[in-house]
C-alpha cells in the first residue's frame, strides 16, 4: 500500500482550506472538490473518497486509519501553522460526502466538562 499519496492533492487545497475554516468560525462551510485531482492520486474504486474526520482541539477524535484520504487531509492540517492555531480549542468535524463536497463545521470547546 502506497502511504501518503494524497498528500499532495491536500497541500494544494491548504489555502482554500484555510479560508473556509476561518468562515466555518461563524457559520457551516462547503465547497467543491476535483474528483479528478484524487482519482490521479489513487483510485479508491467502490470504496470511494467519502469520510468524517472529528477533530478536538487538532487531536483526531475518530478512527481514520481505513481513510487514506482522510490521514492524509489530516497530515497537511497539522503542517499547516495557521490551520493548527485555527484548531485549537475547536471541535471540528471535516466531511466528503459522495458528491465530493468536502464540508466543515466548527464549534467552541466548552471550558465546563
Amino acid at each position: 500500500m502506497e502511504e501518503r499519496k494524497y498528500l499532495t492533492t491536500w497541500r494544494k487545497y491548504i489555502p482554500v482550506i484555510r479560508l473556509h475554516l476561518k468562515r466555518s468560525l461563524n457559520e457551516d462551510q462547503s465547497f467543491k472538490l476535483n474528483i479528478t485531482d484524487f482519482e490521479s492520486a489513487g483510485d479508491r474504486g467502490k470504496s470511494g473518497y467519502t469520510f468524517s474526520l472529528a477533530i478536538e482541539n487538532g487531536k483526531v477524535t475518530n478512527n481514520i486509519s481505513g481513510s487514506a484520504v482522510a490521514r492524509d487531509l489530516y497530515e497537511a492540517l497539522k503542517a499547516d501553522d495557521a490551520i493548527n492555531e485555527m484548531m485549537r480549542d475547536k471541535n471540528l468535524k471535516i466531511s466528503v460526502g459522495k458528491s465530493f463536497v468536502l464540508s466543515i463545521k466548527t464549534t467552541h470547546i466548552s471550558a465546563f466538562k
